[in-house]
Protein backbone atom coordinates (compact mmCIF):
# COMPACT_ATOMS: atom_id res chain seq x y z
CA UNK A 1 0.00 0.00 0.00
CA UNK A 2 1.43 3.41 -0.91
CA UNK A 3 0.37 6.88 0.04
CA UNK A 4 1.03 9.93 -2.12
CA UNK A 5 1.66 13.27 -0.41
CA UNK A 6 1.76 16.46 -2.47
CA UNK A 7 0.63 20.06 -2.68
CA UNK A 8 -3.11 20.54 -3.04
CA UNK A 9 -4.69 21.95 -6.18
CA UNK A 10 -7.70 24.28 -6.37
CA UNK A 11 -9.71 21.46 -7.94
CA UNK A 12 -9.29 19.50 -4.70
CA UNK A 13 -10.82 22.17 -2.44
CA UNK A 14 -14.19 20.36 -2.28
CA UNK A 15 -12.57 17.00 -1.47
CA UNK A 16 -10.54 18.69 1.29
CA UNK A 17 -13.75 20.28 2.59
CA UNK A 18 -15.45 16.86 2.72
CA UNK A 19 -12.60 15.46 4.80
CA UNK A 20 -12.66 18.57 7.01
CA UNK A 21 -16.39 18.32 7.74
CA UNK A 22 -16.35 14.55 8.24
CA UNK A 23 -13.34 14.71 10.53
CA UNK A 24 -14.80 17.53 12.63
CA UNK A 25 -18.05 15.59 13.00
CA UNK A 26 -16.21 12.52 14.32
CA UNK A 27 -13.32 14.19 16.18
CA UNK A 28 -15.37 16.80 18.02
CA UNK A 29 -18.42 14.65 18.77
CA UNK A 30 -19.08 15.08 22.49
CA UNK A 31 -16.71 18.07 22.62
CA UNK A 32 -18.62 20.63 20.51
CA UNK A 33 -22.34 21.26 20.18
CA UNK A 34 -23.98 18.42 18.22
CA UNK A 35 -26.26 20.78 16.23
CA UNK A 36 -23.25 22.89 15.22
CA UNK A 37 -21.40 19.82 13.97
CA UNK A 38 -24.47 18.52 12.12
CA UNK A 39 -24.85 21.84 10.30
CA UNK A 40 -21.26 22.07 9.04
CA UNK A 41 -21.38 22.81 5.33
CA UNK A 42 -19.11 21.27 2.72
CA UNK A 43 -19.99 24.24 0.50
CA UNK A 44 -18.76 26.81 3.01
CA UNK A 45 -15.67 24.73 3.81
CA UNK A 46 -14.95 24.48 0.08
CA UNK A 47 -14.90 28.29 -0.11
CA UNK A 48 -12.53 28.33 2.86
CA UNK A 49 -10.16 25.83 1.24
CA UNK A 50 -10.16 27.67 -2.10
CA UNK A 51 -8.95 30.72 -0.16
CA UNK A 52 -6.42 28.71 1.88
CA UNK A 53 -4.92 27.06 -1.21
CA UNK A 54 -4.61 30.44 -2.93
CA UNK A 55 -3.35 32.41 0.10
CA UNK A 56 0.28 33.36 -0.22
CA UNK A 57 2.25 31.82 2.61
CA UNK A 58 -0.14 28.91 3.21
CA UNK A 59 1.06 25.37 2.56
CA UNK A 60 -1.77 22.94 1.86
CA UNK A 61 -0.79 19.31 1.35
CA UNK A 62 -2.99 16.33 0.59
CA UNK A 63 -2.55 12.64 1.23
CA UNK A 64 -4.07 10.18 -1.21
CA UNK A 65 -4.29 6.43 -1.13
CA UNK A 66 -4.95 4.59 -4.37
CA UNK A 67 -5.92 7.92 -5.97
CA UNK A 68 -8.46 8.88 -3.27
CA UNK A 69 -7.86 11.83 -0.97
CA UNK A 70 -7.89 10.63 2.62
CA UNK A 71 -6.35 13.53 4.53
CA UNK A 72 -4.76 16.96 4.41
CA UNK A 73 -2.68 19.41 6.37
CA UNK A 74 -2.24 23.15 6.26
CA UNK A 75 0.53 25.26 7.68
CA UNK A 76 1.82 28.81 7.54
CA UNK A 77 4.04 31.21 9.41
CA UNK A 78 3.01 31.81 13.03
CA UNK A 79 0.60 34.77 13.22
CA UNK A 80 2.23 38.07 14.02
CA UNK A 81 2.17 38.71 17.76
CA UNK A 82 1.69 35.03 18.66
CA UNK A 83 4.50 32.81 19.90
CA UNK A 84 7.13 34.94 18.18
CA UNK A 85 9.93 32.57 19.19
CA UNK A 86 8.44 29.99 16.79
CA UNK A 87 8.33 29.99 12.99
CA UNK A 88 5.80 27.54 11.54
CA UNK A 89 2.18 26.99 12.54
CA UNK A 90 0.47 23.67 11.81
CA UNK A 91 -3.00 25.14 11.37
CA UNK A 92 -4.79 21.87 10.59
CA UNK A 93 -4.33 18.19 9.91
CA UNK A 94 -7.32 15.93 9.36
CA UNK A 95 -8.03 12.47 7.99
CA UNK A 96 -11.18 10.50 7.42
CA UNK A 97 -11.77 8.44 10.57
CA UNK A 98 -10.99 5.14 8.80
CA UNK A 99 -7.47 6.35 8.01
CA UNK A 100 -6.55 7.70 11.44
CA UNK A 101 -4.02 5.87 13.60
CA UNK A 102 -2.25 4.19 10.67
CA UNK A 103 0.88 6.35 10.49
CA UNK A 104 -0.35 8.53 7.63
CA UNK A 105 -0.55 11.61 9.86
CA UNK A 106 3.12 11.33 10.76
CA UNK A 107 4.06 11.14 7.08
CA UNK A 108 1.97 14.22 6.32
CA UNK A 109 3.51 16.13 9.24
CA UNK A 110 7.03 15.23 8.14
CA UNK A 111 6.26 16.49 4.63
CA UNK A 112 4.82 19.72 6.06
CA UNK A 113 7.96 20.18 8.17
CA UNK A 114 10.05 19.68 5.01
CA UNK A 115 8.10 22.56 3.44
CA UNK A 116 8.66 24.63 6.59
CA UNK A 117 12.41 23.99 6.43
CA UNK A 118 12.49 25.00 2.75
CA UNK A 119 11.14 28.37 3.94
CA UNK A 120 13.83 28.58 6.59
CA UNK A 121 11.60 27.67 9.52
CA UNK A 122 13.36 25.83 12.33
CA UNK A 123 10.55 25.57 14.89
CA UNK A 124 6.78 25.02 14.85
CA UNK A 125 3.60 25.13 16.92
CA UNK A 126 0.19 23.52 16.75
CA UNK A 127 -2.98 24.38 18.67
CA UNK A 128 -5.38 21.61 19.66
CA UNK A 129 -8.33 21.23 22.00
CA UNK A 130 -7.42 19.41 25.20
CA UNK A 131 -10.06 16.70 24.68
CA UNK A 132 -8.91 15.99 21.12
CA UNK A 133 -7.08 12.65 20.91
CA UNK A 134 -4.61 14.35 18.55
CA UNK A 135 -2.81 15.64 21.66
CA UNK A 136 -1.31 12.15 21.98
CA UNK A 137 -0.28 12.26 18.30
CA UNK A 138 1.62 15.54 18.72
CA UNK A 139 3.25 14.33 21.93
CA UNK A 140 4.36 11.15 20.17
CA UNK A 141 5.98 13.35 17.52
CA UNK A 142 7.98 15.10 20.25
CA UNK A 143 5.94 18.26 20.72
CA UNK A 144 5.93 19.83 24.16
CA UNK A 145 3.04 21.68 25.76
CA UNK A 146 3.91 25.39 26.00
CA UNK A 147 0.59 27.12 26.69
CA UNK A 148 -3.04 26.58 27.66
CA UNK A 149 -6.00 28.91 27.44
CA UNK A 150 -9.75 28.61 27.77
CA UNK A 151 -11.58 29.56 24.59
CA UNK A 152 -15.23 29.67 23.53
CA UNK A 153 -16.39 26.81 21.29
CA UNK A 154 -19.84 25.94 19.95
CA UNK A 155 -21.70 24.67 22.98
CA UNK A 156 -19.50 26.15 25.70
CA UNK A 157 -15.82 26.54 26.47
CA UNK A 158 -12.77 24.33 26.09
CA UNK A 159 -9.11 24.37 26.96
CA UNK A 160 -6.86 24.99 23.98
CA UNK A 161 -3.38 23.50 24.21
CA UNK A 162 -0.47 24.94 22.26
CA UNK A 163 2.28 22.43 21.57
CA UNK A 164 5.67 23.28 20.09
CA UNK A 165 8.71 21.74 18.48
CA UNK A 166 11.87 23.69 19.34
CA UNK A 167 13.69 22.04 16.44
CA UNK A 168 12.04 20.46 13.40
CA UNK A 169 15.33 19.51 11.71
CA UNK A 170 15.27 15.92 13.07
CA UNK A 171 12.25 15.33 10.82
CA UNK A 172 14.31 16.17 7.71
CA UNK A 173 15.45 12.63 6.98
CA UNK A 174 12.47 10.64 8.25
CA UNK A 175 10.73 10.26 4.90
CA UNK A 176 11.35 6.87 3.33
CA UNK A 177 11.34 8.28 -0.20
CA UNK A 178 13.74 10.45 -2.10
CA UNK A 179 12.78 14.12 -2.21
CA UNK A 180 13.34 14.05 -5.98
CA UNK A 181 10.81 11.26 -6.49
CA UNK A 182 8.12 12.95 -8.65
CA UNK A 183 5.39 10.64 -7.34
CA UNK A 184 6.11 11.53 -3.69
CA UNK A 185 4.88 8.05 -2.82
CA UNK A 186 5.66 6.37 0.45
CA UNK A 187 5.11 2.66 0.94
CA UNK A 188 3.53 1.68 4.25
Amino acid sequence: MSISIRKATLEEAEDIAKIHVSSWQTTYKGIMDADFLKQLSVGKRTELWVKNIQREGDIVLVASLNGELIGFTCGSHVKEGEYEEYDGDVTSIYFYKDFQGQGFGKLLMIRLFEEFMERGYQTAIVKVLEKNKACLFYEALGAKLIDTQVIPIPGGEATLFTYAWDDIKPFRNEMSHEKNDPTNEVNV
